[in-house]
């Protein structure tokens, strides 16, 4: 039976990938000094200046995506005969997974020969992006629409997600931090490096003294936490940072583990909000205690 992949705008993956791949797109919204704005077109989105508006004050906030919007998405695919597989940010840091999940429900009951399937990565940004991709190839392979869910919450277990941020407020001021004891020494040029827990949520872990040795200690808990490496594509997403970027990627290709393909991005404005201007994320497949240690 023919299925459609969804995700949303969280997943930070670029438009020619998603046409390429044949996925589509629920958006989350967002609000800049309570303007309401969507991005689901990558290409057009202005990062520089989105981030340079954050760190001259303005006000970006964000919501949940709702039933509806999910439904308006949805119900034109059941009609034509297909079933969905949704494929969602982490219910540890939005409510919009378990909004797909109501939206699920009451399509189901009204659609009864179709089949919606909901499945929560428990990560963001390219934590999700890479899960969705990794669907799309098992569809591509035709692989069915329940074993591919299946194997999703399989493999979430194995998403690693690593990051450090130049300031934690924008993480504090949303919510989505969870040991608060994580406060940082600005003035001793302190950086957080942070990590998705086993419940999707945002934790920390270390500090290090330095923005360099920050992204010293990311690439080096990859080289200790990466499998199969030179099999993999891993992702890259950060909130205008072009410049460490370019240095992390230096690190990483010259370690004893270079990955097959690096995805590079910047962060779309919904998730890049949470963790704010200078943010640098790391995401690959590790084992199975990634998101324990």
């Amino acid at each position: 039976m023919a299925f459609c992949i969804f995700t949303d705008t969280s997943a930070n993956l670029p438009d020619d990938v998603l046409r390429q791949r044949g996925i589509r797109l629920v958006p989350f919204p967002y609000y800049v000094n309570g303007t309401e704005f969507t991005c689901t077109e990558t290409t057009t989105f202005d990062g520089r200046s989105f981030y340079n508006a954050m760190r001259g004050g303005a006000d970006v906030t964000t919501s949940q995506i709702s039933p509806a919007t999910y439904r308006a998405a949805w119900e034109p695919v059941l009609q034509s005969g297909q079933d969905i597989l949704f494929v969602g940010m982490s219910s540890g840091i939005s409510g919009s997974y378990n909004c797909a999940g109501i939206a699920a429900v009451d399509l189901q009951e009204e659609y009864p020969l179709r089949t919606i399937l909901v499945v929560d990565t428990l990560a963001a940004s390219l934590g999700e992006g890479l899960q969705v991709l990794r669907a799309a190839d098992w569809r591509d392979e035709g692989m069915s629409m329940k074993e591919i869910a299946r194997r999703l919450t399989i493999l979430r277990r194995h998403m690693c997600q690593i990051f450090t941020v130049d300031d934690l407020k924008y993480l504090k001021k949303s919510g989505r931090i969870s040991n608060m004891a994580a406060t940082v020494g600005t003035v001793l040029n302190i950086k957080p490096l942070l990590r998705g827990n086993e419940e999707g949520k945002i934790v920390s872990y270390q500090k290090c003294r330095g923005r360099r040795k920050a992204l010293e200690a990311l690439a080096e808990r990859y080289e200790k936490q990466v499998a199969d490496a030179e099999h993999q594509c891993i992702g890259i997403a950060h909130a205008d940072c072009q410049e460490d970027v370019d240095f992390f990627i230096g690190l990483i290709n010259a370690g004893k583990h270079p990955p097959k393909e690096i995805l590079s991005v910047c962060y779309e404005p919904l998730t890049g909000s949470h963790v704010g201007p200078g943010t640098l994320a790391l995401f690959f497949f590790g084992d199975d205690r990634v998101r324990y240690t």
